[in-house]
């Protein structure tokens, strides 16, 4: 019989509910982007709350009918990462939804962050559940507005204990590649395009980003980036110099992490999607990705960790 899991995500990027079944470890997820006028490289907090209140309800239709009695428990993402001081309001809109749902069915309703929520779905992707609670890891956690290699430890609650030891001091990954399409007539989010434009380039180009202690800034490269533009420099060289810049400060800040200590590599969010930084990280460290539909937001991450935290024991 399956045991049905309910998870809901409101970010800063899309509206997402989804479904896990601990007893086959199936999920479904159903979610959209927000919406972003054409140039724009994100929106204001309160457009996001907005739409998230305006469409999340429009999710959960697009899960399956009639599995209420199945659900077991309710988990939703509630603030970004789990450190003291976290907040953005568009969780908000999740929240309040979830608790709603938690009430009606007479589950029980669990939170967790955003973060938290990445590492489960790449986890599950990657065929890596069990290590959200037998062992530490490295873990990669690229996205709009988050650059951080975290060391990832069991938790006595079922989550993933997150420590950052390093990443970008600045300007996000997900930030700069934004930025970068805006530049490029791309629409926001523009991972994916800026992926393909980068395919089509015969360039190898890329700036080395000084990297200390596992830490690098990339606010500088946005400038670099925007002299290759008014240089005339083709879309697909500049699109191919953004990525491989963000590839090699990641290569390199890893490099320094395994000389501490060696641990496998979990990588999660957004711009983790791209080949390019897959194939590299792969060949280097042996690192673990979650599937392109896994790596963006969504809500599988918080269904599976409903799980978790309601004693199911993973694979």
């Amino acid at each position: 019989m399956s045991r049905w899991y309910l998870g809901i995500d409101t970010s800063n990027y899309r509206t997402s509910a989804a479904i896990f079944d601990a007893e086959h470890v199936e999920w479904q997820n159903s979610g959209r982007l927000l919406d972003v006028p054409d140039g724009a490289i994100g929106l204001r907090q309160s457009d996001a709350l907005f739409q998230h209140t305006l469409h999340l309800h429009e999710m959960i239709a697009g899960l399956p009918s009639g599995i209420g009695k199945e659900i077991q428990a309710v988990c939703v993402s509630t603030r970004p990462r789990a450190v003291e001081g976290s907040y953005m309001p568009c969780f908000l809109a999740g929240e309040n939804v979830a608790r709603s749902v938690a009430h009606l069915l007479g589950v029980s309703l669990y939170t967790c962050s955003h973060q938290q929520g990445h590492l489960a779905a790449a986890a599950l992707s990657a065929q890596a559940l069990s290590w959200l609670g037998t062992q530490e890891f490295y873990a990669w956690h690229l996205s709009g507005g988050t650059t951080e290699l975290l060391h990832v430890a069991p938790g006595a609650n079922g989550l993933p204990v997150a420590e950052c030891i390093g990443g970008t001091a600045d300007l996000a990954a997900g930030q700069l590649v934004d930025r970068a399409g805006a530049l490029l007539g791309l629409h926001f989010p523009a991972g994916e395009a800026l992926e393909q434009l980068a395919k089509q380039s015969q360039s190898k180009e890329r700036f080395q980003p000084k990297v200390t202690d596992c830490r690098f800034s990339l606010s500088g490269m946005e400038n670099k980036i925007r002299d290759l533009c008014a240089r005339g420099t083709a879309p697909e060289d500049v699109a191919s110099f953004t990525v491989r810049t963000i590839c090699a400060a990641v290569e390199r800040a890893t490099a320094q992490a395994m000389e501490r200590k060696k641990l496998p590599v979990l990588c999660a969010g957004g711009v983790m999607s791209n080949r390019l930084i897959q194939r590299r990280m792969h060949e280097r460290f042996g690192a673990r990705f979650a599937e392109p539909v896994l790596s963006g937001d969504n809500a599988v991450g918080a269904a599976v960790l409903a799980a978790v935290q309601h004693g199911e024991t993973l694979l």
